[in-house]
């Protein structure tokens, strides 16, 4: 097999925003912003978002505004009488 066909695994930080927590894995990803943790370098990789702030994952209810999103939709498509 040829070496160069193949994409390098990199020491990866997957660091979620909302709580701070990292998660250290290997990834084909890399970053300008590397740390070492452990005494091993890591590109270090920014989210909003992971299955740890997640509200599927931590079972958090969100509400949303359905009644608004359905009145919207309606006054959008709403179809005339033919009355003015």
């Amino acid at each position: 097999m040829k070496a160069e066909g193949h994409p390098t695994l990199n020491n990866v930080c997957f660091l979620d925003i909302g709580t701070g927590k990292r998660f250290l894995t290997k990834s084909t990803m890399k970053s300008s912003r590397k740390e070492k943790i452990d005494g091993t370098e890591y590109h270090i990789i920014v989210r909003d978002v992971t299955m740890d702030s997640h509200p599927a994952y931590t079972g958090e209810k969100r509400l949303v505004d359905t009644a608004g999103r359905v009145e919207k939709f309606t006054h959008k498509f709403k179809r005339g009488t033919g009355k003015k």
